[in-house]
């Protein structure tokens, strides 16, 4: 009875940078999370585990569930805070805690977990691209057979453990999606972005000169002309992290 009263209560933990456009105009990382997984009756927290700010050992167990976001960082470096990051996440499988991985954390998810991720050969992942969908063998949600979504990325999971099983997959990248038991999710694209987000991105990275212009032009014309499945995203994220999936 208790336990049905108790507040559920979950953790962001955020590993790239807010820009001050994104803070003012959607809240910044918190902001376009929580809008499409937070719930009435909830508490949510954000952690800038990029600049090393993780829960305390013993908070971690009251948490019923946790986001890893994206970031422009490599989830195949060594930086002090990532190794930190893939401890925590052996730390919640452990427990069995609820872990939804997003880009980035995606690839943390299958790192952690003794998968490979690499620098793409294929090279940038971006635009608007449809996943195929397999359906999971233990999965109680009836995934379609095709699902669009933002995509911007150039690292990838390569390889994973025989105990993940690989849900997703596209045109350029090989695993779009896996679960690994009923409590870890990577989903390497972006369910969180809407258009404006998705454009701020990719002028970001342009400014790093870590696209060119010309590219990033037909990028955004291409991405306007095209609609993700959101509300489909967001339902299987929603399953996952508060139900059975």
């Amino acid at each position: 009875m208790l336990d049905r009263l108790r507040k559920k209560r979950y953790a962001i933990l955020m590993c790239g940078e807010d820009s001050e456009y994104l803070l003012k105009r959607h809240g910044g990382c918190y902001g376009f999370f929580t809008k499409m997984l937070a719930e009435e009756g909830e508490t949510w927290d954000l952690y800038k585990v990029v600049n090393q700010e993780f829960p305390e050992d013993d908070d971690v167990d009251f948490y019923d569930g946790f986001v890893i976001t994206g970031s422009c960082k490599d989830a195949h470096s060594n930086d002090p805070w990532i190794h930190q990051l893939l401890t925590l996440v052996h730390t919640l499988n452990s427990l069995n805690k609820k872990i939804l991985g997003i880009c980035f954390g995606h690839q943390i998810i299958g790192r952690a977990l003794g998968g490979k991720v690499v620098r793409s050969a294929a090279g940038w992942d971006i635009g608007v691209s449809t996943i195929n969908l397999l359906q999971s063998s233990s999965s109680s949600l009836n995934l379609p057979s095709k699902l669009s979504l933002f995509k911007c990325h150039r690292d990838e999971v390569l390889d994973l453990p025989a105990e993940a099983e690989v849900i997703g997959w596209s045109e350029k990248t090989g695993i779009e999606m896996f679960r690994y038991g009923n409590h870890m999710l990577g989903i390497q694209s972006h369910p969180e972005f809407n258009i404006d987000i998705f454009l701020h991105f990719i002028d970001r990275i342009t400014n790093r000169n870590l696209i060119q212009e010309a590219f990033a032009s037909d990028v955004k014309m291409k991405a306007t002309l095209r609609d993700p499945d959101t509300d489909a995203w967001k339902t299987l994220c929603l399953t996952f992290l508060k139900g059975q999936l």
